[in-house]
Protein backbone atom coordinates (compact mmCIF):
# COMPACT_ATOMS: atom_id res chain seq x y z
CA UNK A 1 0.00 0.00 0.00
CA UNK A 2 2.87 2.35 0.70
CA UNK A 3 4.46 1.64 -2.67
CA UNK A 4 1.12 2.29 -4.32
CA UNK A 5 0.70 5.65 -2.73
CA UNK A 6 4.29 6.47 -3.72
CA UNK A 7 3.75 5.60 -7.44
CA UNK A 8 0.60 7.70 -7.63
CA UNK A 9 2.35 10.62 -6.16
CA UNK A 10 5.24 10.24 -8.59
CA UNK A 11 2.83 10.21 -11.52
CA UNK A 12 1.08 13.26 -10.27
CA UNK A 13 4.31 15.10 -9.98
CA UNK A 14 5.27 14.15 -13.68
CA UNK A 15 2.02 15.42 -15.09
CA UNK A 16 2.03 18.58 -13.15
CA UNK A 17 5.67 19.45 -13.89
CA UNK A 18 6.18 22.86 -15.64
CA UNK A 19 7.69 21.29 -18.78
CA UNK A 20 4.81 18.85 -19.27
CA UNK A 21 2.25 21.60 -18.69
CA UNK A 22 3.98 23.64 -21.42
CA UNK A 23 3.97 20.73 -23.84
CA UNK A 24 0.31 19.99 -23.25
CA UNK A 25 -0.77 23.63 -23.64
CA UNK A 26 1.65 24.87 -26.44
CA UNK A 27 0.45 24.98 -30.16
CA UNK A 28 3.90 24.02 -31.17
CA UNK A 29 3.46 20.65 -29.61
CA UNK A 30 0.07 20.35 -31.29
CA UNK A 31 1.50 21.26 -34.68
CA UNK A 32 4.39 18.90 -34.26
CA UNK A 33 2.10 16.07 -33.55
CA UNK A 34 -0.21 16.89 -36.42
CA UNK A 35 2.62 17.41 -38.87
CA UNK A 36 4.30 14.26 -37.99
CA UNK A 37 1.10 12.37 -38.45
CA UNK A 38 0.39 13.95 -41.87
CA UNK A 39 3.51 12.67 -43.75
CA UNK A 40 5.68 15.84 -43.28
CA UNK A 41 6.06 18.35 -46.17
CA UNK A 42 9.17 20.25 -47.18
CA UNK A 43 8.53 22.97 -44.56
CA UNK A 44 8.47 20.37 -41.76
CA UNK A 45 12.14 19.65 -42.03
CA UNK A 46 13.02 23.30 -41.45
CA UNK A 47 11.03 23.43 -38.26
CA UNK A 48 12.76 20.34 -36.85
CA UNK A 49 16.08 21.91 -37.28
CA UNK A 50 14.87 25.06 -35.61
CA UNK A 51 13.56 23.30 -32.50
CA UNK A 52 16.14 20.54 -32.11
CA UNK A 53 18.37 22.39 -29.55
CA UNK A 54 15.38 23.08 -27.31
CA UNK A 55 14.24 19.47 -27.59
CA UNK A 56 17.61 18.15 -26.53
CA UNK A 57 17.65 20.52 -23.53
CA UNK A 58 14.23 19.38 -22.52
CA UNK A 59 15.29 15.76 -22.83
CA UNK A 60 18.24 16.35 -20.61
CA UNK A 61 16.02 18.08 -18.03
CA UNK A 62 13.61 15.17 -18.10
CA UNK A 63 16.42 12.67 -17.57
CA UNK A 64 17.79 14.59 -14.63
CA UNK A 65 14.33 14.88 -13.10
CA UNK A 66 13.69 11.14 -13.56
CA UNK A 67 17.03 10.38 -11.92
CA UNK A 68 16.16 12.60 -8.93
CA UNK A 69 12.75 10.97 -8.59
CA UNK A 70 14.24 7.50 -8.67
CA UNK A 71 16.82 8.42 -6.03
CA UNK A 72 14.11 9.94 -3.78
CA UNK A 73 11.97 6.88 -4.26
CA UNK A 74 14.81 4.58 -3.26
CA UNK A 75 15.50 6.69 -0.11
CA UNK A 76 11.85 6.61 0.87
CA UNK A 77 11.67 2.83 0.41
CA UNK A 78 14.78 2.41 2.54
CA UNK A 79 13.38 4.64 5.34
CA UNK A 80 10.01 2.90 5.21
CA UNK A 81 11.66 -0.50 5.40
CA UNK A 82 13.75 0.58 8.38
CA UNK A 83 10.70 1.92 10.25
CA UNK A 84 8.74 -1.27 9.63
CA UNK A 85 11.66 -3.28 10.87
CA UNK A 86 11.92 -1.15 14.05
CA UNK A 87 8.20 -1.11 14.76
CA UNK A 88 7.76 -4.81 14.21
CA UNK A 89 6.40 -6.55 17.38
CA UNK A 90 8.83 -9.32 16.63
CA UNK A 91 11.77 -7.02 17.27
CA UNK A 92 13.39 -8.03 20.63
CA UNK A 93 14.40 -4.43 21.33
CA UNK A 94 10.79 -3.27 21.16
CA UNK A 95 9.58 -6.18 23.25
CA UNK A 96 12.14 -5.31 25.97
CA UNK A 97 11.20 -1.63 25.88
CA UNK A 98 7.47 -2.32 26.02
CA UNK A 99 7.92 -4.83 28.83
CA UNK A 100 9.89 -2.30 30.92
CA UNK A 101 7.23 0.35 30.31
CA UNK A 102 4.44 -2.04 31.29
CA UNK A 103 6.21 -2.92 34.57
CA UNK A 104 6.77 0.73 35.36
CA UNK A 105 3.15 1.64 34.67
CA UNK A 106 1.91 -1.29 36.76
CA UNK A 107 4.10 -0.24 39.69
CA UNK A 108 2.90 3.33 39.48
CA UNK A 109 -0.73 2.20 39.33
CA UNK A 110 -0.24 -0.04 42.38
CA UNK A 111 1.39 2.76 44.39
CA UNK A 112 -1.40 5.11 43.41
CA UNK A 113 -4.03 2.57 44.51
CA UNK A 114 -2.32 1.98 47.88
CA UNK A 115 -2.05 5.72 48.40
CA UNK A 116 -5.76 6.23 47.73
CA UNK A 117 -6.67 3.41 50.14
CA UNK A 118 -4.43 4.67 52.99
CA UNK A 119 -5.21 8.37 52.49
CA UNK A 120 -8.29 8.46 54.83
CA UNK A 121 -6.41 6.69 57.63
CA UNK A 122 -3.43 8.99 57.17
CA UNK A 123 -5.70 12.01 57.20
CA UNK A 124 -7.35 10.86 60.43
CA UNK A 125 -3.96 10.32 62.03
CA UNK A 126 -2.77 13.79 61.03
CA UNK A 127 -5.94 15.70 61.91
CA UNK A 128 -7.17 13.70 64.96
CA UNK A 129 -4.24 12.60 67.10
CA UNK A 130 -4.91 10.29 70.07
CA UNK A 131 -5.65 12.60 72.99
CA UNK A 132 -2.23 13.55 74.39
CA UNK A 133 1.29 12.36 73.65
CA UNK A 134 3.89 11.45 76.22
CA UNK A 135 7.45 12.71 76.11
CA UNK A 136 9.44 10.94 78.79
CA UNK A 137 7.42 11.49 81.95
CA UNK A 138 5.66 14.58 80.58
CA UNK A 139 2.18 14.55 79.06
CA UNK A 140 1.44 17.07 76.30
CA UNK A 141 -2.24 17.87 75.67
CA UNK A 142 -3.65 20.54 73.34
CA UNK A 143 -5.00 23.63 75.05
CA UNK A 144 -8.73 24.15 75.54
CA UNK A 145 -10.58 27.45 75.73
CA UNK A 146 -11.71 28.12 79.29
CA UNK A 147 -15.51 27.91 79.63
CA UNK A 148 -17.22 30.79 81.48
CA UNK A 149 -18.35 28.48 84.33
CA UNK A 150 -14.89 27.02 84.90
CA UNK A 151 -14.74 27.91 88.58
CA UNK A 152 -18.35 27.89 89.68
CA UNK A 153 -21.73 26.49 88.75
CA UNK A 154 -24.14 28.81 86.91
CA UNK A 155 -25.94 31.07 89.38
CA UNK A 156 -29.33 30.34 87.82
CA UNK A 157 -28.94 26.64 88.67
CA UNK A 158 -28.16 27.16 92.35
CA UNK A 159 -30.94 29.39 93.66
CA UNK A 160 -33.88 26.99 93.83
CA UNK A 161 -32.89 25.17 97.06
CA UNK A 162 -31.77 26.20 100.53
CA UNK A 163 -30.53 24.37 103.60
CA UNK A 164 -33.23 23.64 106.15
CA UNK A 165 -31.82 21.06 108.60
CA UNK A 166 -30.50 23.58 111.12
CA UNK A 167 -31.92 23.83 114.62
CA UNK A 168 -35.20 25.67 114.68
CA UNK A 169 -35.31 28.78 116.82
CA UNK A 170 -37.75 28.75 119.75
CA UNK A 171 -38.66 25.15 119.04
CA UNK A 172 -40.23 23.28 121.93
CA UNK A 173 -38.01 20.43 123.09
CA UNK A 174 -39.62 17.03 123.46
CA UNK A 175 -36.49 15.39 124.90
CA UNK A 176 -37.09 13.75 128.29
CA UNK A 177 -34.62 14.07 131.11
CA UNK A 178 -31.77 11.58 131.39
CA UNK A 179 -33.62 9.54 134.00
CA UNK A 180 -36.74 9.30 131.85
CA UNK A 181 -35.12 7.86 128.72
CA UNK A 182 -35.27 4.15 127.91
CA UNK A 183 -31.61 3.62 128.70
CA UNK A 184 -28.11 4.27 127.37
CA UNK A 185 -26.48 3.28 124.08
CA UNK A 186 -22.77 3.25 123.45
CA UNK A 187 -20.83 2.84 120.17
CA UNK A 188 -17.29 2.63 118.92
CA UNK A 189 -16.90 4.79 115.79
CA UNK A 190 -14.53 2.74 113.62
CA UNK A 191 -12.38 3.54 110.59
CA UNK A 192 -10.98 6.85 109.44
CA UNK A 193 -12.23 10.33 110.29
CA UNK A 194 -15.11 10.41 107.82
CA UNK A 195 -16.31 6.90 108.53
CA UNK A 196 -16.30 7.87 112.20
CA UNK A 197 -18.27 11.02 111.37
CA UNK A 198 -21.01 9.00 109.67
CA UNK A 199 -21.13 6.58 112.60
CA UNK A 200 -21.62 9.49 115.04
CA UNK A 201 -24.51 10.90 112.97
CA UNK A 202 -26.16 7.48 112.86
CA UNK A 203 -25.70 7.00 116.61
CA UNK A 204 -27.59 10.24 117.32
CA UNK A 205 -30.37 9.14 114.96
CA UNK A 206 -30.71 5.71 116.60
CA UNK A 207 -30.82 7.30 120.05
CA UNK A 208 -33.69 9.46 118.81
CA UNK A 209 -35.53 6.48 117.28
CA UNK A 210 -35.54 4.46 120.51
CA UNK A 211 -35.61 7.46 122.90
CA UNK A 212 -32.29 6.57 124.53
CA UNK A 213 -29.47 8.61 126.04
CA UNK A 214 -26.32 8.62 123.90
CA UNK A 215 -22.96 8.20 125.61
CA UNK A 216 -20.34 10.28 123.75
CA UNK A 217 -18.97 7.93 121.04
CA UNK A 218 -15.43 6.59 121.28
CA UNK A 219 -13.21 6.92 118.23
CA UNK A 220 -11.85 3.42 117.97
CA UNK A 221 -8.23 2.82 116.95
CA UNK A 222 -8.18 1.43 113.44
CA UNK A 223 -5.64 -1.17 112.28
CA UNK A 224 -4.73 0.97 109.27
CA UNK A 225 -4.78 4.45 110.84
CA UNK A 226 -3.10 3.38 114.14
CA UNK A 227 -4.56 6.42 115.87
CA UNK A 228 -5.47 7.02 119.51
CA UNK A 229 -7.49 10.17 118.91
CA UNK A 230 -10.42 10.88 121.20
CA UNK A 231 -13.65 12.67 120.30
CA UNK A 232 -12.55 15.80 122.17
CA UNK A 233 -9.22 15.86 120.28
CA UNK A 234 -11.06 16.62 117.05
CA UNK A 235 -14.54 17.98 117.76
CA UNK A 236 -15.92 20.66 120.03
CA UNK A 237 -17.78 18.52 122.59
CA UNK A 238 -19.62 21.40 124.26
CA UNK A 239 -20.98 22.64 120.95
CA UNK A 240 -21.96 19.09 119.95
CA UNK A 241 -23.96 18.42 123.11
CA UNK A 242 -25.44 21.92 123.32
CA UNK A 243 -26.57 22.11 119.69
CA UNK A 244 -28.44 18.79 119.94
CA UNK A 245 -29.93 19.28 123.41
CA UNK A 246 -33.44 19.69 121.98
CA UNK A 247 -33.12 16.51 119.90
CA UNK A 248 -31.24 13.90 121.91
CA UNK A 249 -29.92 13.63 125.43
CA UNK A 250 -26.10 13.17 125.27
CA UNK A 251 -23.70 12.55 128.19
CA UNK A 252 -19.91 12.67 128.15
CA UNK A 253 -19.26 9.35 129.89
CA UNK A 254 -20.80 6.12 131.14
CA UNK A 255 -22.87 6.74 134.32
CA UNK A 256 -21.02 6.27 137.58
CA UNK A 257 -23.51 3.71 138.83
CA UNK A 258 -22.44 1.34 136.05
CA UNK A 259 -19.39 -0.43 137.44
CA UNK A 260 -18.47 -2.70 134.50
CA UNK A 261 -17.11 0.03 132.24
CA UNK A 262 -14.16 -2.03 131.00
CA UNK A 263 -16.46 -4.98 130.38
CA UNK A 264 -18.98 -3.09 128.31
CA UNK A 265 -17.73 -4.13 124.87
CA UNK A 266 -16.51 -7.57 125.86
CA UNK A 267 -19.70 -8.64 127.63
CA UNK A 268 -22.04 -10.56 125.38
CA UNK A 269 -24.96 -9.70 127.65
CA UNK A 270 -24.32 -5.99 127.11
CA UNK A 271 -23.76 -6.02 123.33
CA UNK A 272 -26.27 -5.96 120.48
CA UNK A 273 -24.67 -7.74 117.53
CA UNK A 274 -25.74 -8.80 114.04
CA UNK A 275 -27.33 -5.48 113.14
CA UNK A 276 -27.82 -5.63 109.35
CA UNK A 277 -26.33 -2.98 107.09
CA UNK A 278 -28.72 -0.15 106.28
CA UNK A 279 -31.21 -1.46 108.83
CA UNK A 280 -34.61 0.26 108.98
CA UNK A 281 -35.79 2.27 111.94
CA UNK A 282 -38.24 -0.51 112.81
CA UNK A 283 -35.37 -2.97 113.34
CA UNK A 284 -34.09 -0.89 116.25
CA UNK A 285 -37.58 -0.55 117.72
CA UNK A 286 -38.17 -4.31 117.52
CA UNK A 287 -34.72 -5.67 118.43
CA UNK A 288 -32.71 -3.06 120.30
CA UNK A 289 -35.30 -1.15 122.32
CA UNK A 290 -36.46 -4.21 124.40
CA UNK A 291 -32.88 -5.00 125.42
CA UNK A 292 -32.17 -1.37 126.28
CA UNK A 293 -35.19 -1.33 128.57
CA UNK A 294 -34.04 -4.56 130.19
CA UNK A 295 -30.28 -3.90 130.59
CA UNK A 296 -30.36 -0.07 130.70
CA UNK A 297 -26.94 0.13 129.01
CA UNK A 298 -26.14 -1.60 125.73
CA UNK A 299 -23.24 -1.39 123.27
CA UNK A 300 -24.04 -1.56 119.54
CA UNK A 301 -21.42 -3.51 117.63
CA UNK A 302 -20.54 -3.21 114.82
CA UNK A 303 -21.88 0.19 113.85
CA UNK A 304 -20.69 1.06 110.34
CA UNK A 305 -23.55 1.84 107.91
CA UNK A 306 -26.10 0.27 110.26
CA UNK A 307 -28.96 2.66 109.46
CA UNK A 308 -30.71 2.99 106.11
CA UNK A 309 -31.88 6.11 104.25
CA UNK A 310 -35.25 5.32 102.69
CA UNK A 311 -36.60 3.19 105.54
CA UNK A 312 -36.45 5.84 108.27
CA UNK A 313 -38.77 8.83 108.88
CA UNK A 314 -37.83 12.10 107.10
CA UNK A 315 -37.28 13.88 110.41
CA UNK A 316 -34.61 11.29 111.31
CA UNK A 317 -32.74 12.04 108.07
CA UNK A 318 -32.96 15.76 108.80
CA UNK A 319 -31.56 15.08 112.25
CA UNK A 320 -28.58 13.29 110.71
CA UNK A 321 -27.94 16.30 108.48
CA UNK A 322 -28.23 18.57 111.52
CA UNK A 323 -25.53 16.54 113.26
CA UNK A 324 -23.27 16.42 110.21
CA UNK A 325 -23.50 20.04 109.01
CA UNK A 326 -24.13 21.92 112.26
CA UNK A 327 -23.37 19.94 115.44
CA UNK A 328 -20.05 18.32 114.48
CA UNK A 329 -17.69 21.28 114.62
CA UNK A 330 -13.91 20.88 114.51
CA UNK A 331 -11.77 22.40 117.23
CA UNK A 332 -10.86 26.08 116.84
CA UNK A 333 -7.16 25.39 116.16
CA UNK A 334 -8.06 23.02 113.31
CA UNK A 335 -10.47 25.57 111.79
CA UNK A 336 -7.89 28.35 112.01
CA UNK A 337 -5.11 26.28 110.45
CA UNK A 338 -7.38 25.24 107.58
CA UNK A 339 -8.29 28.90 106.99
CA UNK A 340 -4.58 29.74 106.83
CA UNK A 341 -3.89 26.99 104.30
CA UNK A 342 -6.86 28.05 102.14
CA UNK A 343 -5.66 31.66 102.24
CA UNK A 344 -2.17 30.64 101.15
CA UNK A 345 -3.63 28.66 98.26
CA UNK A 346 -5.51 31.73 97.01
CA UNK A 347 -2.48 34.04 97.32
CA UNK A 348 0.34 31.88 95.98
CA UNK A 349 0.80 34.07 92.89
CA UNK A 350 0.83 37.39 94.77
CA UNK A 351 -2.74 38.15 93.71
CA UNK A 352 -6.09 36.62 94.61
CA UNK A 353 -6.87 33.52 92.53
CA UNK A 354 -9.18 30.50 92.84
CA UNK A 355 -7.86 27.07 93.69
CA UNK A 356 -8.84 23.48 93.09
CA UNK A 357 -8.78 20.70 95.68
CA UNK A 358 -8.03 17.22 94.38
CA UNK A 359 -8.75 14.12 96.43
CA UNK A 360 -6.34 11.68 94.82
CA UNK A 361 -7.12 8.16 95.98
CA UNK A 362 -4.21 6.19 94.60
CA UNK A 363 -2.55 4.85 97.72
CA UNK A 364 -1.15 1.31 97.82
CA UNK A 365 -4.06 0.07 99.93
CA UNK A 366 -6.66 1.50 97.54
CA UNK A 367 -4.87 0.14 94.46
CA UNK A 368 -4.63 -3.29 96.08
CA UNK A 369 -8.22 -3.34 97.33
CA UNK A 370 -9.58 -2.24 93.94
CA UNK A 371 -8.15 -5.40 92.27
CA UNK A 372 -7.75 -3.30 89.12
CA UNK A 373 -4.79 -3.62 86.79
CA UNK A 374 -2.40 -0.69 86.39
CA UNK A 375 0.47 -0.71 83.93
CA UNK A 376 3.78 -1.15 85.67
CA UNK A 377 6.99 -3.12 85.66
CA UNK A 378 6.99 -6.88 86.09
CA UNK A 379 8.49 -6.42 89.54
CA UNK A 380 5.66 -4.07 90.56
CA UNK A 381 3.06 -6.57 89.41
CA UNK A 382 4.69 -9.40 91.37
CA UNK A 383 4.90 -7.30 94.54
CA UNK A 384 1.27 -6.18 94.21
CA UNK A 385 0.14 -9.78 93.71
CA UNK A 386 1.96 -10.80 96.89
CA UNK A 387 0.42 -7.85 98.77
CA UNK A 388 -3.10 -8.74 97.64
CA UNK A 389 -2.65 -12.39 98.48
CA UNK A 390 -1.54 -11.45 101.99
CA UNK A 391 -4.20 -8.81 102.72
CA UNK A 392 -7.19 -10.34 100.94
CA UNK A 393 -6.54 -14.09 100.58
CA UNK A 394 -10.17 -15.05 100.03
CA UNK A 395 -10.64 -12.60 97.18
CA UNK A 396 -7.23 -13.30 95.68
CA UNK A 397 -7.56 -17.10 95.57
CA UNK A 398 -4.92 -18.15 93.03
CA UNK A 399 -5.03 -14.91 91.05
CA UNK A 400 -6.04 -16.56 87.77
CA UNK A 401 -9.39 -14.75 87.55
CA UNK A 402 -8.05 -11.30 88.34
CA UNK A 403 -7.17 -10.16 84.81
CA UNK A 404 -10.71 -10.61 83.52
CA UNK A 405 -12.06 -9.09 86.72
CA UNK A 406 -9.78 -6.07 86.28
CA UNK A 407 -10.99 -5.48 82.71
CA UNK A 408 -14.62 -5.70 83.77
CA UNK A 409 -14.14 -3.32 86.70
CA UNK A 410 -12.43 -0.75 84.47
CA UNK A 411 -15.27 -0.86 81.92
CA UNK A 412 -17.77 -0.32 84.73
CA UNK A 413 -15.83 2.65 86.07
CA UNK A 414 -14.91 1.02 89.37
CA UNK A 415 -11.15 1.58 89.21
CA UNK A 416 -9.34 4.57 90.76
CA UNK A 417 -8.14 7.15 88.25
CA UNK A 418 -4.39 7.33 87.83
CA UNK A 419 -2.71 10.75 88.27
CA UNK A 420 -1.97 10.93 84.53
CA UNK A 421 -5.61 10.21 83.67
CA UNK A 422 -6.74 12.94 86.05
CA UNK A 423 -4.40 15.39 84.31
CA UNK A 424 -5.87 14.65 80.87
CA UNK A 425 -9.46 15.03 82.12
CA UNK A 426 -8.75 18.36 83.83
CA UNK A 427 -7.03 19.73 80.73
CA UNK A 428 -10.00 18.63 78.58
CA UNK A 429 -12.32 20.50 80.95
CA UNK A 430 -10.38 23.68 80.24
CA UNK A 431 -8.19 24.09 83.32
CA UNK A 432 -4.93 25.77 82.27
CA UNK A 433 -1.38 24.98 83.28
CA UNK A 434 -1.42 27.80 85.84
CA UNK A 435 -4.24 26.24 87.91
CA UNK A 436 -3.48 26.14 91.65
CA UNK A 437 -4.21 22.62 92.96
CA UNK A 438 -4.28 21.41 96.56
CA UNK A 439 -3.80 17.64 96.77
CA UNK A 440 -5.38 15.67 99.61
CA UNK A 441 -3.81 12.24 99.43
CA UNK A 442 -1.82 9.64 101.23
CA UNK A 443 1.40 8.20 99.84
CA UNK A 444 0.73 7.73 96.12
CA UNK A 445 1.40 4.22 94.84
CA UNK A 446 4.38 4.35 92.51
CA UNK A 447 5.79 7.53 94.08
CA UNK A 448 7.01 10.46 92.04
CA UNK A 449 7.08 8.55 88.76
CA UNK A 450 3.29 8.07 89.01
CA UNK A 451 2.75 11.69 89.99
CA UNK A 452 5.05 13.10 87.29
CA UNK A 453 2.47 13.39 84.44
CA UNK A 454 0.03 15.26 86.70
CA UNK A 455 2.70 17.47 88.28
CA UNK A 456 4.29 18.33 84.92
CA UNK A 457 0.98 19.30 83.36
CA UNK A 458 -0.08 21.27 86.45
CA UNK A 459 3.13 22.42 88.16
CA UNK A 460 1.29 24.56 90.77
CA UNK A 461 0.34 21.46 92.70
CA UNK A 462 0.96 21.36 96.45
CA UNK A 463 0.11 19.45 99.64
CA UNK A 464 -0.35 20.77 103.16
CA UNK A 465 3.26 19.77 103.91
CA UNK A 466 4.41 22.17 101.17
CA UNK A 467 2.07 24.98 102.23
CA UNK A 468 2.85 24.89 105.96
CA UNK A 469 6.11 24.70 107.86
CA UNK A 470 7.12 21.69 109.91
CA UNK A 471 6.59 23.61 113.15
CA UNK A 472 3.07 24.59 112.11
CA UNK A 473 2.07 20.98 111.49
CA UNK A 474 3.89 19.38 114.42
CA UNK A 475 1.02 20.10 116.82
CA UNK A 476 -1.32 18.15 114.54
CA UNK A 477 0.95 15.19 113.85
CA UNK A 478 0.24 13.50 117.18
CA UNK A 479 -3.25 12.72 115.84
CA UNK A 480 -3.49 11.37 112.31
CA UNK A 481 -7.17 12.27 112.35
CA UNK A 482 -6.24 15.93 112.90
CA UNK A 483 -4.24 15.97 109.66
CA UNK A 484 -7.20 14.36 107.88
CA UNK A 485 -9.42 17.09 109.32
CA UNK A 486 -7.13 19.77 107.81
CA UNK A 487 -7.42 18.14 104.37
CA UNK A 488 -11.18 17.90 104.80
CA UNK A 489 -11.61 21.61 105.56
CA UNK A 490 -9.21 22.88 102.86
CA UNK A 491 -11.09 20.78 100.30
CA UNK A 492 -14.43 21.99 101.64
CA UNK A 493 -13.37 25.64 101.24
CA UNK A 494 -11.94 25.22 97.71
CA UNK A 495 -13.48 26.83 94.62
CA UNK A 496 -13.53 23.47 92.80
CA UNK A 497 -13.35 20.01 94.35
CA UNK A 498 -12.42 16.99 92.25
CA UNK A 499 -12.71 13.40 93.42
CA UNK A 500 -10.99 10.49 91.66
CA UNK A 501 -12.61 7.53 93.43
CA UNK A 502 -15.45 6.83 95.83
CA UNK A 503 -15.20 6.92 99.60
CA UNK A 504 -16.58 8.66 102.64
CA UNK A 505 -14.20 11.63 102.35
CA UNK A 506 -15.34 12.56 98.84
CA UNK A 507 -19.05 12.01 99.34
CA UNK A 508 -19.10 14.02 102.59
CA UNK A 509 -17.29 16.91 100.85
CA UNK A 510 -19.67 16.84 97.88
CA UNK A 511 -22.73 16.60 100.15
CA UNK A 512 -21.57 19.52 102.32
CA UNK A 513 -20.88 21.74 99.29
CA UNK A 514 -24.34 20.94 97.94
CA UNK A 515 -25.84 21.77 101.31
CA UNK A 516 -23.98 25.11 101.21
CA UNK A 517 -25.89 26.10 98.08
CA UNK A 518 -24.67 24.09 95.05
CA UNK A 519 -22.65 27.09 93.83
CA UNK A 520 -19.25 25.54 94.45
CA UNK A 521 -18.32 23.01 91.79
CA UNK A 522 -17.77 19.41 92.91
CA UNK A 523 -16.60 17.35 89.95
CA UNK A 524 -17.27 13.64 89.95
CA UNK A 525 -15.63 12.15 86.83
CA UNK A 526 -17.52 9.54 84.86
CA UNK A 527 -14.83 6.84 85.11
CA UNK A 528 -16.72 4.37 82.92
CA UNK A 529 -16.86 6.78 79.99
CA UNK A 530 -13.29 7.88 80.56
CA UNK A 531 -12.01 4.30 80.45
CA UNK A 532 -13.68 3.83 77.05
CA UNK A 533 -12.18 7.06 75.73
CA UNK A 534 -8.69 6.27 77.00
CA UNK A 535 -8.88 2.87 75.33
CA UNK A 536 -10.16 4.14 71.96
CA UNK A 537 -7.24 4.46 69.51
CA UNK A 538 -9.38 6.55 67.13
CA UNK A 539 -10.55 9.06 69.73
CA UNK A 540 -9.34 12.50 68.67
CA UNK A 541 -8.71 15.34 71.09
CA UNK A 542 -11.62 17.46 69.83
CA UNK A 543 -14.08 14.58 70.23
CA UNK A 544 -12.69 13.77 73.67
CA UNK A 545 -13.10 17.37 74.84
CA UNK A 546 -16.68 17.38 73.58
CA UNK A 547 -17.47 14.10 75.36
CA UNK A 548 -15.97 15.38 78.62
CA UNK A 549 -17.95 18.64 78.44
CA UNK A 550 -21.29 16.97 77.66
CA UNK A 551 -20.89 14.13 80.18
CA UNK A 552 -19.89 16.36 83.09
CA UNK A 553 -22.51 19.07 82.65
CA UNK A 554 -24.58 17.36 85.37
CA UNK A 555 -21.67 16.00 87.42
CA UNK A 556 -20.52 19.23 89.08
CA UNK A 557 -22.62 19.23 92.28
CA UNK A 558 -25.77 20.79 90.84
CA UNK A 559 -29.17 20.13 92.49
CA UNK A 560 -30.08 16.52 91.90
CA UNK A 561 -33.20 14.74 93.03
CA UNK A 562 -32.59 11.71 95.19
CA UNK A 563 -33.81 8.24 94.31
CA UNK A 564 -34.26 5.06 96.37
CA UNK A 565 -31.13 3.94 98.21
CA UNK A 566 -29.30 7.13 97.28
CA UNK A 567 -26.53 8.05 99.69
CA UNK A 568 -27.72 10.78 102.05
CA UNK A 569 -24.17 11.98 102.71
CA UNK A 570 -23.46 12.70 99.04
CA UNK A 571 -26.83 14.28 98.22
CA UNK A 572 -28.82 15.75 101.12
CA UNK A 573 -31.25 17.52 98.78
CA UNK A 574 -34.68 16.03 99.44
CA UNK A 575 -34.67 15.35 103.20
CA UNK A 576 -32.36 18.16 104.31
CA UNK A 577 -33.00 21.02 101.85
CA UNK A 578 -36.14 22.97 101.00
CA UNK A 579 -37.21 24.87 97.90
CA UNK A 580 -36.21 28.51 98.11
Amino acid sequence: MAELRHSLSMGARAVSSPVKRDEAASPLFSGDVAGGGGGGGGGGGGDDELHRPFSRARDRDRERERDRDKESHRSFLHLHSSLRSFLSIDDPRLRSLLSSHRRLLASLALLLLLGLISLPALWRRLTAPYLCYKEGITLHCPSVREPPSLWENPYSSTTSWKACAERREKAISDVPSENETNGYIFIHAEGGLNQQRIAICNAVAVAKIINATLILPVLKQDQIWKDQTKFEDIFDVDHFIGYLKDDVHIVRDIPDWFTDKTELFSSIRRTVKNIPKYAPAQFYIDNVLPRIKEKKIMALKPFVDRLGYDNVPPEINRLRCRVNYHALKFLTEIEEMSDLLASRMRNRTGSLNPYMALHLRFEKGMVGLSFCDFVGTREEKVLMAMYRQKEWPRRYKNGSHLWQLALQKRKEGRCPLEPGEVAVILRAMGYPKETQIYVASGQVYGGQSRMAPLRNMFPNLVTKEELASKDELDSFRKHVTSLAALDFLVCLKSDVFVMTHGGNFAKLIIGARRYMGHRLKSIKPDKGLMSKSFGDPYMGWANFVEDVAITHQTRTGLPEETFPNYDLWENPLTPCMCRA
